[in-house]
């Protein structure tokens, strides 16, 4: 594998649950995902990781304990790990696509 670009049309897509798919590359203790949701994805739990990532397509909005952000094309990504960060998300239309750097 080059170790230098990702060949994301080469790897074979994640299911982990209705409504989510990813493809991941890791290297080290590291991580890029391309992430999509499906339109009327609603995560059921509250997510308390964090994210650092770049929107490619669609809009997702996320509830957050003081406010709810929606995060569309363009938008950077960039929540902290923490109970006071905790978010769920809701696709409003369409196919929401990211690409997220990870902790592996």
């Amino acid at each position: 594998m080059n170790t230098c670009r990702v060949d994301f049309a080469g790897l074979p897509w994640i299911s982990p649950a209705p409504g989510v798919r990813y493809k991941v590359c890791k290297q080290g203790n590291r991580q890029l995902r391309l992430v999509e949701f499906s339109e009327g994805f609603v995560e059921p739990d509250w997510c308390t990781k964090g994210h650092i990532g770049y929107v490619l397509a669609g809009s997702m909005e996320l509830q957050f304990p003081d406010q709810t952000v929606t995060f569309g094309p363009g938008d950077g990504v960039f929540i902290p790990a923490s109970q006071d960060c905790k978010h769920k998300g809701r696709v409003k239309s369409g196919v929401f696509r990211v690409v997220l750097v990870e902790e592996a």
